[in-house]
């Protein structure tokens, strides 16, 4: 079999250009391209080629040689999530069909060393693999890369996105387009850890580029915007419950953010009435993007200003994405008409690793089905409404009800932090909308009062049958709301006759 052409080729290649400039600096280690690609060398040296590999850590710099050395020798690498319950974890580990796994001793000692017990496989430990030194090219690959992420398992159990070297060539694509077009060196800082695929894609587009990639063990808020300023950071990454918590803090009036030029904020939709107090405190560098495992950048809104008209949008098609919004039946719907959003292009999964019928199920003659509700409106902007599975069907007239407007309208209620809506059985009308709201600082409203609020802004049959005030909404690990979680409180509750929701 011939040896196959490999992308980190192409990318040692550019680290070795880049030389002694900065590529990572993660807390208060600095570690430069130099540095970055020895590594890469040192870590590959000491695996066969097409070596399968799980890999349990976060933050260190050695993860970023760690994948790139596995892909060199057109290996598997499968990130197992830190956060996750043991039992996701284990089972990912032997569902990857690892042939060995790796382990941070600095960072994840004592589970690290569990699951290497319990797994039975050979096992390493990151930082003494990076400290190998770097040896010439591999030679004999004739695998493709790949890469196995775990879904944050909003809507079931967690499945493996599988990414193969398509995806990867077409981030380095990516890179190239970006340089070329005299955008600014970014200096992208990230909040999560290099496990999670929407951390992945701008640290790469960073490096690749020649920025530095940014990454902290832990969030302090005040430590926060002293490395934006002290750093002169150009790029991060927010999700929506982060940025609230932001807007809402005291040290982010005064604190110095003018370096920033791109502030993405993704993960899950982000209410316009937010997004509006975030342009008017960071200024015109508010970037909402739209992305999942499957498909990490689908689109997003550079710049987007402070209109009505498009704060609620995510934007356009990024890169060479194709975006359709499709009926049930598979049919195109035109501009204005919601339906489900399909999508094809180079970042696109190749499948859920072990599982053909779900892959079958979710990609349908090359395009992917992202389970997501919404619509393209005449000037191209999308629109997200709610997830396929998440729509609740209320009112004898079996109504259409979508999370999304719900959730805005709540949150533009000055006494509203933040809100989340679930639909809830009802015998009289299917389903109902039920709202959990977080109320805002030393403000307070009655339910009925924001149930008249969504009313007059929508109508009565979109207005949450039941609020119930929380102290805050449950978040999965990459920090989305978790609706099951809320549907499990509200489960909880009616099974013990009270609340059993925790209180504000």
């Amino acid at each position: 079999m011939m040896e196959r052409e490999n992308y980190v080729r192409h990318v040692l290649e550019l680290f070795a250009g880049y030389g002694d400039a900065e590529a990572i600096v993660a807390d208060d280690r600095r570690v430069t391209f130099r540095e970055l690609h020895d590594g890469i060398l040192g870590i590959a040296s000491q695996f066969n080629p097409g070596v399968a590999v799980g890999v349990l850590a976060s933050t260190a710099p050695e993860a970023v040689m760690l994948q790139f050395a596995v892909h060199l020798l057109g290996g598997r690498i499968a990130w197992i999530a830190p956060n996750a319950p043991r039992s996701f974890q284990d089972s990912f580990l032997v569902r990857a069909g690892a042939d060995v796994f790796v382990y941070d001793e600095h960072a994840a000692g004592a589970l690290g060393s569990e699951m290497a017990g319990a797994s039975g496989l050979p096992t390493y430990r990151l930082h003494e693999l990076a400290a190998h030194a770097p040896a010439g090219l591999p030679e004999g690959v004739t695998t493709e890369p790949q890469a196995l992420y775990q879904t944050s398992g909003t809507t079931g159990d967690p499945k493996l996105v599988l990414h193969g070297e398509k995806f990867f060539n077409t981030a380095l694509a990516f890179a190239r387009h970006y340089k070329a077009s005299g955008e600014h060196a970014m200096k992208h800082l990230s909040l999560a850890g290099y496990w999670v695929m929407s951390t992945q894609m701008p640290a790469h587009m960073a490096m690749l580029t020649g920025g530095t990639y940014y990454t902290v063990s832990k969030f302090v808020t005040a430590e926060f915007f002293g490395l934006i300023a002290k750093e002169r950071i150009t790029d991060t990454l927010l999700t929506p419950p982060l940025l609230y918590f932001l807007l809402d803090h005291p040290l982010t009036a005064e604190a110095d953010c003018t370096s920033l030029r791109r502030v993405n904020v993704g993960g899950a939709p982000v209410a316009a009435s937010r997004l509006q107090q975030a342009i008017e405190r960071f200024g015109p560098v508010m970037r909402p993007a739209y992305g999942m495992s499957e498909a990490p950048i689908i689109a997003a809104y550079p710049g987007i200003p402070a209109d009505p008209v498009v704060l609620g949008s995510v934007g356009q098609p990024y890169g060479d994405l194709q975006l359709e919004v499709r009926s049930p039946e598979g049919q195109q719907l035109p501009a204005g008409e919601p339906g489900e959003v399909w999508l094809r292009g180079g970042v696109m999964m190749s499948g859920y690793w072990g599982q053909p019928e779900l892959t079958a199920e979710t990609i349908v003659d090359g395009w992917l089905r992202t389970g997501d509700f919404g619509y393209v409106a005449p000037d191209g902007n999308l629109f997200l409404l709610d997830r396929v599975k998440d729509m609740i069907l209320t009112g004898w007239g079996s109504t259409n009800v979508y999370a999304r407007p719900v959730e805005d309208a709540l949150a533009a209620h000055p006494a509203v932090h933040a809100a989340a809506v679930v639909g809830v059985p009802s015998a009289e009308f299917g389903e109902v909308v039920h709202a959990y709201v977080v109320p805002a600082a030393g403000a307070s409203a009655t339910p009925e009062e924001l149930r008249e609020f969504v009313a007059g802004r929508l109508n009565g049959t979109w207005a949450p049958r039941e609020v119930e005030f929380v102290a805050e909404l449950p978040l999965t690990g990459t920090g989305k709301v978790d609706k099951k979680q809320l549907r499990a409180w509200r489960a909880a509750s009616q099974e013990a006759g009270k609340d059993s929701t925790p209180a504000a």
